[in-house]
């Protein structure tokens, strides 16, 4: 079975989509479209912006997507997926590539989701950082630990790659006691907020009226959902994970997991990059890669 994932913010590079852009009038066509529904030329910071504009969350986020559902978009018929899946933001281009959410919609949804993420950021600074080379139990334990600040973990990326969300006090602070414990590594990202942590709950409330006020289709296929790792076809249930996973981790060893179970033998990334087929190749070595 053939199964389609589609990365997150941290994806993007400038010049992202402007050979989809050149070479496919398909390609080109809905890129304006979303040039007219957003109100601005996001092309322009694709293609030619500069690092910095591109990492502003409203920027990335809308980016990574239309990159992302285009690339499925113009691939037309040969687009067939059994099950899909994406990292984070990459779970509404998952939807949209599954029909479950249209073009539109989706593009609205995630630059609602953006807009808000931002706001979030700015209410208290926060942080995200990577720990490399301990288990997720262990990682756990040392989050719970802190009590006066807060820092949890936001995503499960493959086994002995996890990445902790929170105040700047609580990441500082577990990345001392994560380096103790042992860690290969335990380095603060270049992001703007604690994304998938508590500190989002400002951003889930206005997230929560965009999607409940957005019609959302039976998916062609089962769509893992990051919150539970499980695939779902049922809107009512998509709806109510997309509002969750913004607060929640995002669990991707187990997603993957469950979709070799499930009869996942090839994935491919569809989007900026390849850094979700790598995490694929750790988690699960004996799958087909990128066919």
């Amino acid at each position: 079975m053939k199964a389609y994932i589609f990365p997150g913010q941290g994806a993007q590079f400038v010049g992202m989509g402007k050979d989809l852009y050149e070479n496919s009038p398909l390609a080109k066509e809905y890129f304006e479209k979303a040039n007219e529904i957003l109100g601005y030329r996001i092309t322009d910071l694709m293609f030619d912006g500069t690092p910095e504009d591109l990492k502003q969350t409203k920027v990335t986020q809308p980016a990574v997507f239309l990159h992302s559902v285009i690339s499925a978009i113009v691939l037309g018929d040969e687009f067939k997926p059994e099950m899909v899946a994406g990292h984070s933001l990459g779970e509404f281009s998952a939807l949209v590539a599954a029909k479950s959410l249209s073009f539109e919609d989706g593009l609205k949804l995630v630059y609602a989701r953006a807009m808000a993420m931002q706001k979030a950021c700015e209410i208290e600074p926060s942080t995200m950082a990577a720990v490399i080379g301990l288990s997720d139990d262990e990682v756990e334990e040392v989050c719970d630990s802190i009590k006066d600040a807060v820092v949890v973990p936001a995503n499960y990326n493959c086994p002995g790659q996890l990445v902790i969300s929170g105040s700047i006090d609580g990441i500082d602070k577990a990345c001392v006691l994560l380096k103790e414990k042992g860690a290969k590594r335990a380095l603060k990202l270049p992001v703007g907020g604690a994304f998938h942590s508590p500190l989002m709950q400002p951003a889930g409330e206005e997230l929560q009226l965009a999607i409940n006020s957005t019609i959302f289709s039976t998916p062609v296929c089962p769509v893992y959902q990051n919150v539970n790792a499980y695939p779902q076809t049922d809107p009512a249930a998509i709806k109510q994970n997309l509002i969750e996973q913004l607060t929640a981790p995002v669990r991707w060893t187990q997603t993957v997991k469950n979709m070799v179970t499930d009869g996942a033998t090839i994935f491919t990334e569809l989007g900026p990059g390849k850094v979700l087929e790598g995490l694929v190749r750790k988690i699960s070595p004996e799958v087909t890669i990128g066919e």
